[in-house]
Parts: structure tokens; sequence; C-alpha cells
């Protein structure tokens, strides 16, 4: 959400931002709160004026009923009366456009950084760097779903018994190679200096609406039925929400915390399940990164962060790109964003793992995160990033690591939690 001050002074800026975001059906939205604003404003004013006259009034009455000049002051009271039904009605009405306003303006993207690349969805978004040398080797790699079918690592079928589409067993040293992963992820974060935490899994709609935008909330969040209480998406939302109307001390920042945290998405829409294997499911485990900062360093930490999400899965013997997410492909809250891709020898081509977020003071504004200063209190930024999340993070170390017999090498990192074992064979 952005700082109404900007649609006061600089409706225009507003209106350009959201055309950059191809979303022009938003536009009169700006002119709408800015005359609701406007409504608003001269609501307070015409109340305190009131008030100030009630004040004034209330005075005269003592005034005239000590000169015994009670009809006089029965006239004054009778004036106050009116002033009080004018301010009641006002004081009625304040609430319901401050909840209108609100309303809008949590619809109105945020204001993208300039190096944003300007396109319409994700097939614009511009690859910027890569690392590691995408390998094809020469013979066949399998569809992930097979090779793990080959070292007994994967029983969706019994899942689908227990669950439904979408969800999954993992075995054996498949489920032992994914948690390796994500302890080696949460041991990297603390090496970096991130506190780490594991939260809470589900979390009130009002850190809900303060981490991300309702189309998101509507796409992904499982709600509890009968109560207030939403399955996380990612253990960011959690994470953020921790700081929820808290005013952060100048000399305790940046706050720099990794979480763990199984995720629950309803990943319905044109996406769609995938039906044999692990790349979209209605559940799975992450290792997340978030910051909280003052303003002027947030896009500082977020160079920091994606390279974190690189350099591990560098370690797992994984080629990864990074890329600039283009304006379309910006949820509403995010200033600027990139995705991280991993490289799949068996399609030729990169796929998402993970995703790193800067949201300017979005979620700071609506959650109420301030900075205590000697110079006023003000909104820090907010920071995520993945780490590492499985099972993505699984398929591609099992593609990039696979051998033509069908076992797979267990990356140097990852053998201290698996006990040594340098390989996985075929069962």
């Amino acid at each position: 959400m952005i700082d109404i001050k900007l649609i006061r002074e600089n409706p225009e800026l507003v209106k350009e931002n959201i055309k950059k975001k191809f979303q022009d059906a938003k536009l009169p939205l700006v002119d709408e709160v800015k005359k609701l604003d406007e409504e608003f404003r001269s609501l307070k004013t015409k109340a305190d004026d009131l008030r100030s006259k009630r004040n004034t009034m209330s005075k005269e009455i003592g005034a005239l009923m000590g000169k015994g000049l009670k009809e006089e002051a029965e006239k004054v009271k009778a004036t106050v009366k009116e002033i009080g039904d004018q301010i009641a009605k006002c004081e009625e009405e304040e609430p319901k456009l401050e909840e209108r306003i609100k309303d809008i303006m949590m619809k109105i993207p945020n204001i993208i950084d300039a190096t944003v690349p300007i396109g319409k969805d994700d097939s614009e978004n511009v690859s910027r760097e890569t690392f590691g040398e995408p390998v094809v080797p020469a013979y066949e790699v399998p569809h992930h779903a097979d090779i793990l079918d080959k070292l007994k690592g994967l029983d969706k079928e019994s899942a689908g018994r227990t669950s439904g589409e979408g969800f999954y067993y993992l075995l054996g040293d498949a489920a032992r190679l994914h948690e390796a992963m994500i302890a080696y992820a949460r041991d990297y974060m603390i090496e970096k200096g991130f506190t780490y935490a594991i939260p809470p899994f589900m979390i009130h709609s009002s850190v809900v609406t303060g981490v991300m935008s309702f189309p998101e909330m509507e796409a992904m969040m499982y709600k509890i039925e009968g109560e207030d209480l939403y399955l996380i998406g990612t253990s960011e939302h959690s994470m953020i929400g921790k700081f929820q109307g808290q005013m952060l001390k100048k000399e305790d920042l940046p706050v720099r915390m990794t979480s763990y945290s199984p995720c629950f998405r309803k990943e319905g829409g044109s996406h769609g399940l995938e039906e044999r294997g692990l790349y979209r499911v209605h559940q799975f485990e992450k290792q997340e990164m978030i910051v909280l900062c003052e303003p002027e360093d947030s896009m500082k930490y977020y160079e920091d962060m994606w390279k974190y999400t690189v350099e591990v899965f560098r370690n797992l013997d994984i080629p990864v790109r990074q890329l600039d997410c283009c304006s379309g492909d910006l949820a509403d809250l995010k200033v600027k964003s990139c995705d991280i891709e991993a490289w799949s020898p068996r399609q030729k081509k990169y796929f998402e793992v993970g995703s790193c977020s800067n949201l300017g003071d979005a979620q700071a504004r609506r959650l109420g995160i301030r900075i205590k200063s000697d110079k006023g209190n003000y909104f820090c930024h907010t920071l995520n990033n993945t780490v590492l999340a499985s099972p993505r993070g699984l398929i591609a170390l099992i593609e990039n690591n696979y051998n033509e017999d069908g076992s797979i090498n267990v990356p140097k990192v990852l053998q201290p939690y698996m006990g040594g074992l340098k390989k996985i064979e075929v069962k």
C-alpha cells in the first residue's frame, strides 16, 4: 500500500505506474480515492471547527448564567446541542470514509523501481545472469517421477487415497535427501548471520491482508473453516507478521531471519496440478529468509539475498540463472523482484525454484511496523527470499546429479546430513 500523500501530491505518477503494470482498469481508482480523501479531510476540518465552536460557546453558557441571563444561556445551550448533533454525524461518517479509502488504497499497486523491466507477463521477464554451465548429458535423463520410482522414493498413488491429487509420500533415501537439502539451507543461512526461526503455520486474516494482495490470497491460501486462521503459503507471511504493530529500534536494524516451514497452496488457476510429478503440489517445505531494514538499505539487501540462493544451488552442483521480473509479473505490493531458476537437463531449459522480493514499505504500512528514531517514526522496508524450497529443489538436484545407471550423486555439502552417503543407488 502506497502513502496517500503520493496521490495527493502526484496522482499522475501513480497512474503512470499503474499503466506500466498494464492494469489500466485501476486508473479510475486514483481519482476516486483522491476525491474521497478530500471529502475525508474536509469532514475532519469541519468536525474540528465545530468542536472548537462548541467549546467556546460552552464557556459562554457559564458566563451568562453567572450574570443571571438565564434565557440567553438556554439559547446558547440549544445551539451547543445542535453543534453536538452535527459533530456526531461527522464522527459517524469519518470511519466509513476512512474504510472506503483504505479498501481502494489496498488495490492500488506499489510504485515499482526504475530498474524493473517493462513487460505484460512472465514471458517478458529478463535473464540477467547465469551461474554454472548448463549440461545435457549424452544419456537420457528421465522424468523425475520415474527416477524417484526406481529409487523407491515416491508414492503419489497412496497419497491420492489419503489426501487427493497434489499430495505425495517421499520415502527412503529420497525423503532423506529432501530433508538434507532443507537442513543444509538452514545451516548455510545461520552461518550468514541470520537468526533461525520456526514460525506458526497458521495466521490471522489481518496478517494475510498485511503481507499480500487480495487476488494472491484468494489464489493461494487455505482457510480454516469457522476460524480466523489461514494455512501459510510461505513462512514469510508469519515471519513478517511477527512484527505487526511493533516499533523497531533503529539500533536493532537490520532484522535478518531465516525460517523453516511446511507451505500449503491451492495451486489453482491456469497452471493446475502436475499429475505425475512434484513440480506443482499442494504441500511442500521451504527454508525462507526475511529482512526488515532502513529504507535506504533495502536494495543492498535485495542484491545480497538472491545471491545467497544462487550460492546454495551452486553448492548442490545445480546450474542456475537470475531472472528480473517485469512490471506485469510483479505482485501489487512489490517494488522489485527476481526469480532464481534451476537448469533442467531433461527439459533443456530453466525452471523456477525461488523468488526474491523487495516490498518497500508496503507490508510495513499495512501491518504498522515502524522504526523509532531521533528524527521521528517511519515505516521500515521488508524483503523476502526463498533459500530453498523442496520438492522443486529436489527435482533440480536429482536431474543434475543423475547417472546413466539410475543412481544419484549426493553433493559433497549434503553428505554429512546423509550419514556420509555419496550415492543413492537404484533399489
